[in-house]
């Protein structure tokens, strides 16, 4: 709806969120990192978690602004294939694996999403796969010394993240 939309509009539109993509959220986060750690081109996200529509607008991301972005997820929960042949198109350095400590290794900034959205169903089943994903200190700890840890919010203390590293100092 929101692409239709936009090809009828004599306006702008602004994706500010849909379910496949939260490209302003991503925009922000970008900002965020330059911000504190410099130019993000050249640089390693890693992602642990969900293969949700903010995980999609870090593809993207990655693809435009020339960072690693490692993704860890579990099987039934991996990005579309079609956004992953588009990044595969664009040369985006763009990888998936089932560790969580993998894709952290070495990583510039860590990050996540809620594990439940809105109009998904079976939450327990999504906590039972996504717990070894928890983004928690001993994660944190493979990161790269001066890695940050950013959040789509509102987080949610215990599940996607450790109170720790919500209220630690990255």
């Amino acid at each position: 709806m929101l692409l239709e939309l936009a090809q009828n509009a004599t306006v702008p539109v602004i994706n500010a969120l849909t379910k496949q993509s939260h490209p302003c959220q991503v925009m922000a986060d970008v900002l965020t990192f330059e911000e504190h750690r410099g130019p993000i081109a050249g640089r390693t996200v890693a992602w642990s978690g969900d293969a949700n529509n903010v995980l999609a607008s870090w593809v993207h991301a990655a693809a435009r602004f020339g960072f690693r972005l490692n993704i860890a997820t579990p099987p039934e929960l991996d990005p579309r294939p079609e956004l992953l042949t588009w990044a595969s198109g664009e040369n985006a350095a763009v990888t998936v694996t089932r560790d969580p400590y993998e894709a952290v290794e070495g990583a510039d900034a860590v990050v996540t999403d809620c594990w439940v959205s809105m109009g998904d169903e079976d939450e327990g089943r999504r906590h039972n796969l996504l717990m070894p994903y928890q983004v928690n200190q001993k994660l944190m700890d493979a990161a790269a010394r001066d890695a940050i840890f950013m959040h789509c919010l509102p987080a949610h203390r215990g599940e996607e993240v450790s109170h720790e590293v919500m209220d630690g100092p990255r």
